[in-house]
């Protein structure tokens, strides 16, 4: 390979690294509506929650399996002790924490609001990032995080009247689970930088999936998980291609791209959820949400172009 080929590589936009953050996106965006259809069964959090993991854990299993056997044949080292136990707190951090407080907002408000609320996660990746780890802040990014939070300002005002009395409470829950999905962003990074995604992604969820059952045994008499095969086949939903998919995609992604691109690429995934919950769950959606959606995606479009550029 010559030298300029390697300097033409370097200079390459990272599409892949832009197609499955946008991937991911698109599949969590399913999450919420698939979680309100189990609500409507008569479940709660805890048990929607348990049920997902329960049937993410063999996915992450066999794929963990899969990816040590390749580190051995390849003689790359396992993970030491250290290192296992921040993937462990990274994965309760993201997986656990975050899922319980987004599974609980979703108790009190409407899916696409939940999403809103959810994906002003980019906000607090870029505040974290640089007071926390010196990450720099462009001036494009920031006019195109303002193009972009006008466009959720605008559907967030348009939702806020149809929500309830149990607004706050919903909101304040699933802002929290923006808080801690910020974080996991720039923590998970450099781990996924060291052992990969697939490893770190099946560690991560295995420690959250595990945490998730204990507090439902916690919480919960154990004969309360035999549930209705709807239910059942709503959790494989759930947990396959709202959960293990997209966590694949966005570890995948975290590795070509900075947690900043990948969090506002992520910001599709509002729009993809009013579009969903509009053909499956009924809600109707005016001009001006719509108007809010095209916002999102200019500015989405726009931090893109910019992280390229640099």
């Amino acid at each position: 390979m010559t030298s300029e080929t390697i300097a033409l590589d370097a200079k390459r936009p990272p599409y892949m690294g832009y197609a499955m953050a946008a991937i991911g996106a698109a599949l969590f965006a399913s999450k919420g509506i698939l979680i309100k259809l189990a609500y409507a069964q008569g479940i709660d959090a805890e048990t929607t929650l348990a049920l997902r993991m329960i049937l993410a854990l063999p996915f992450y299993v066999v794929i963990g399996l899969h990816a040590v056997r390749g580190m051995k044949a390849k003689g790359v080292p396992m993970p030491d002790t250290t290192l296992m136990l921040r993937m462990i707190g990274v994965g309760l951090i993201g997986y656990w924490t975050s899922s319980y407080l987004d599974f609980k907002g979703l108790e009190y408000i409407s899916a696409h609001f939940e999403r809103l609320i959810l994906f002003t996660y980019p906000l607090f990746v870029v505040l974290f990032g640089a007071a926390f780890f010196r990450q720099p802040i462009r001036l494009k990014a920031l006019l195109a995080f303002a193009v972009s939070y006008a466009g959720l300002a605008l559907l967030f005002v348009q939702n806020m009247a149809a929500s309830g009395s149990a607004t706050t409470t919903g909101t304040l829950y699933v802002l929290a689970a923006a808080v801690t999905f910020a974080l996991y962003q720039l923590l998970a990074k450099p781990l996924i930088m060291k052992i990969g995604p697939q490893l770190f992604t099946c560690i991560a969820m295995g420690a959250a999936g595990s945490a998730v059952i204990l507090q439902f045994l916690a919480t919960h008499p154990v004969e309360t998980i035999l549930v209705s095969p709807s239910l059942w086949g709503l959790s494989l939903a759930l947990a396959f291609g709202a959960t293990v998919l997209p966590s694949f995609f966005l570890s995948a992604a975290l590795k070509q791209i900075s947690a900043q691109a990948n969090a506002t690429i992520g910001m599709l995934s509002p729009v993809v959820t009013i579009v969903l919950a509009m053909a499956v769950l009924g809600d109707t959606v005016g001009g001006s949400e719509w108007l809010g959606a095209a916002l999102v995606i200019l500015g989405i479009g726009w931090f893109t172009l910019s992280e390229r550029k640099a």
